[in-house]
């Protein structure tokens, strides 16, 4: 899940600190969830989803 919520972001021509903005997060939330240091819950996830115009199943696979 992690690879994809990176590859979901560059594909979607988003920075990390486009993406905190967006879900009114710091920056560090993105790299932090990316990296692995911090879970992501499902309404999260969906928060991600919606934004890189994904179905939350694609980060599940």
């Amino acid at each position: 899940m992690l690879q994809r919520l990176k590859e979901a972001r560059r594909r979607a021509g988003l920075t990390q600190v486009e993406v905190a903005a967006a879900l009114r997060k710091p920056q560090s939330f993105v790299s932090k969830c990316e990296s692995g240091e911090r879970r992501v819950d499902v309404i999260e996830l969906d928060d991600f989803a919606k934004l890189y115009g994904k179905a939350v199943q694609f980060f599940l696979e």
